[in-house]
């Protein structure tokens, strides 16, 4: 397929999705949004991919959708489906339907997803960057929720997801002011995992994904990645037991098996996933 307003390429086990219409600061349209799906669709089919990274082109990251789309929904000219569902099936049937709709379904996707944050994420931009597993930003990286100064409400789960990352009082301010949040903030909030100077910011998070697609049992990935969030919606008791369950089948895995050998060995290892 070929892409218009994000680039896509797969390099060394990474694969890394580019939000690319810089001189929009790569603002949110449908034709990004189908275009994001089919390249993550891809990346989780393909087990060459290990790790996915998600980052935009130029000096931002997204800074919400593009007021033509705005526009639209204002004069009724686009339709707008609350809560749809989007794709032809789930990634992963062993997650929530909650992870499975139009802007939260990263968290069903059985492998890693990193943002690499190098500029301002506002309103939309923000919710997507919240349904990565982990943020790195660069220190010239702007957070703003921006819903209430366009009359709007906590859009996309946002009430949900915000809050566990970092704290009801905290996720009220973010919402209700819409005050523009630094890199250096939002590390202190726990919104974002590390901060970068502009320059180092994706090969920090290149290093980090390809040191995950090397080094990391992408069964023992999926597996966590899965339990994390399931736990969500879980109790303490059936996290236990559902943790304990999924120890037994990984002494099973081949995936185990290698990872004993290669650290008796003293070698690199070489995980199948399996």
């Amino acid at each position: 397929m070929t892409y218009e307003h994000i680039a896509f390429e797969i390099h060394e086990g990474v694969a890394t999705v580019t939000l690319n219409r810089p001189d929009k600061l790569n603002a949110w349209t449908r034709l990004m949004e189908r275009e994001v799906r089919d390249a993550m669709e891809q990346s989780e089919q393909d087990d060459a991919v290990r790790v996915i990274i998600l980052t935009g082109s130029g000096r931002g990251f997204c800074a919400g959708a593009d007021m033509d789309l705005l526009s639209g929904i204002e004069d009724g000219s686009e339709k707008r489906e609350p809560g749809a569902v989007y794709g032809t099936r789930p990634y992963n049937v062993a997650v929530p339907a909650d992870y499975q709709t139009q802007y939260s379904y990263f968290p069903s996707l059985s492998k890693p997803v990193i943002a690499a944050i190098n500029g301002p994420a506002a309103g939309l931009g923000m919710v997507v960057s919240l349904y990565c597993d982990m943020r790195f930003a660069s220190r010239d990286a702007i957070f703003m929720t921006a819903f209430a100064k366009r009359g709007l409400i906590a859009e996309h789960g946002i009430s949900w997801m915000l809050p566990r990352l970092i704290g009801h009082s905290a996720a009220l301010d973010l919402l209700l002011s819409s005050r523009k949040v630094t890199a250096e903030e939002a590390l202190q909030l726990g919104l974002v995992n590390q901060v970068h100077e502009a320059d180092s910011l994706l090969p920090a998070v290149q290093a980090y994904a390809k040191d995950l697609a090397t080094n990391v049992s992408p069964r023992s990935m999926a597996v966590m990645k899965r339990q994390v969030y399931n736990a969500q919606f879980q109790s303490l008791n059936e996290a236990v037991a559902i943790g304990n369950e999924e120890m037994l089948k990984s002494f099973s895995s081949e995936d185990f098996k290698e990872g004993v050998a290669h650290f008796v060995e003293k070698r690199a290892p070489n995980f199948s996933g399996r």
